[in-house]
């Protein structure tokens, strides 16, 4: 069974490219492999992807239902025009391509689980890790709540505009990058559970972005040339510093220093840095500095070179895996995704229960506590985990700074 054709051979994808006749006029050819047209919740945004998602997926014969989610964020009306996802203008983005499509339309208030994800986004902060907001979105809301709302609408599955592709092998579901690599979406889903993505349904994964805007023209999509979401949801003005101090956040302000424990200056608060963080430090001249480690509880900040700001290992935790079985020795190698704009780094994989350490070929730059380590082998997720601590290059040089951080 094909889900978006990435195993299938050439022009036999359930929603490959091959099917799309590209001429002047797109119109869709008959499918070559058979898919299952059950009814399907689709999570529509407002903007193009959702949209013609929901578009590719009625083309196919699906009973569909459209659904919104409400995130009870207020967004401004001169900072929605920076988003793509969850405003009082995408809502009615969403309900105009449902009503054009024929298909029912629902929003639900997810208020109270968003509220859920911005205090883990902020602890995160205050605790000095990098939080992954969007994974923990796709885990436990687009590919876990709304599932639950599908049992209630009667419904077998959900569908997403997720640039990544799915099939189901031997009864298993496997997770491929999306054809567009600039793109691909696949690492964002290291943490969704098996279970719930052998419910997903991921059309766009076999396209291009170009194809879908194409697409959307075609098929005269109000959201056709809607600008892409470049912000989280919930922080339409992309300076998560604001959220913070609206939120109320207690920072931890305290000293900069660099390698060797000597004070560089003062900061207001461990929460508005991030390992690997280049700019906005407040110090300059020099060779380019780089935050290198981060202690909330003392209020301190390390600053180090570029070199300094390269680990040599991490260590994972609460891994996750999909459509892969660790071998029985723990022990694998595979490439490795540290962030979302990461290029995946080779490395050596050992597994001991629910925690694996991960020994890079080459140090990486910035690998940060709080982000997703996500595991492939070619295009294929393995799964991953989430980031908790990694041996810097530097850490011999490193250690004065954190004996000295120790006696202040």
């Amino acid at each position: 069974m094909w889900l978006t054709g990435a195993s299938a051979p050439p022009g036999q994808g359930a929603f490959g490219p091959a099917h799309f006749h590209h001429t002047r006029n797109f119109r869709i050819h008959p499918l070559v492999v058979p898919v299952s047209k059950s009814r399907t919740v689709v999570a529509m945004s407002g903007g193009v992807d959702s949209s013609v998602c929901a578009w590719m997926l009625q083309q196919a014969g699906h009973d569909l239902v459209g659904l919104f989610m409400r995130n009870g964020v207020h967004v401004d009306a001169s900072e929605s025009h920076k988003k793509s996802c969850c405003s009082v203008s995408d809502a009615r983005d969403a309900r105009m391509v449902a009503g054009s499509l024929g298909i029912p339309f629902q929003a639900v208030d997810l208020k109270q689980e968003f509220g859920q994800i911005i205090k883990y986004f902020m602890a995160e902060y205050a605790r000095g890790r990098t939080p992954n907001p969007c994974a923990i979105c796709n885990r436990d809301l687009k590919f876990n709540r709304l599932l639950a709302f599908a049992d209630e609408l009667g419904a077998e599955c959900v569908a997403t505009g997720h640039y990544a592709r799915l099939d189901i092998e031997g009864g298993r579901v496997r997770v491929r990058r999306g054809v567009d690599r600039s793109k691909d979406q696949s690492y964002q889903m290291f943490s969704v559970a098996e279970r719930h993505l052998a419910r997903a349904r991921l059309p766009l994964g076999a396209l291009k972005k170009s194809e879908v805007r194409a697409l959307a023209t075609q098929a005269g999509l109000r959201t056709a040339v809607k600008a892409d979401s470049q912000e989280i949801c919930f922080v339409p003005s992309n300076d998560y510093r604001l959220l913070l101090e609206q939120q109320g956040a207690s920072l931890h302000p305290g000293q900069l220093l660099d390698t060797s424990g000597r004070v560089l200056g003062q900061h207001a608060g461990t929460e508005h840095f991030t390992i690997g963080q280049r700019r906005g430090h407040g110090v300059g001249g020099g060779s380019p500095l780089y935050v290198v480690a981060l202690d909330p509880e003392r209020g301190t900040v390390v600053l180090g070179s570029r070199e300094e700001c390269h680990a040599r290992s991490m260590i994972v935790s609460e891994l996750n895996w999909i459509g892969f079985d660790v071998p029985t020795s723990g022990e694998f190698r595979a490439e490795v995704q540290a962030r979302y704009h990461h290029r995946p780094a080779h490395g050596s994989i050992s597994v001991q229960g629910n925690q694996a350490e991960v020994v890079f070929d080459e140090p990486q730059l910035a690998i940060a506590p709080g982000q997703g380590a996500a595991f492939y082998l070619g295009d294929d997720l393995l799964g991953g985990g989430w980031i908790e601590s990694s041996e810097l290059v530097g850490a011999q040089s490193a250690a004065p700074a954190a004996q000295d951080a120790k006696g202040a």
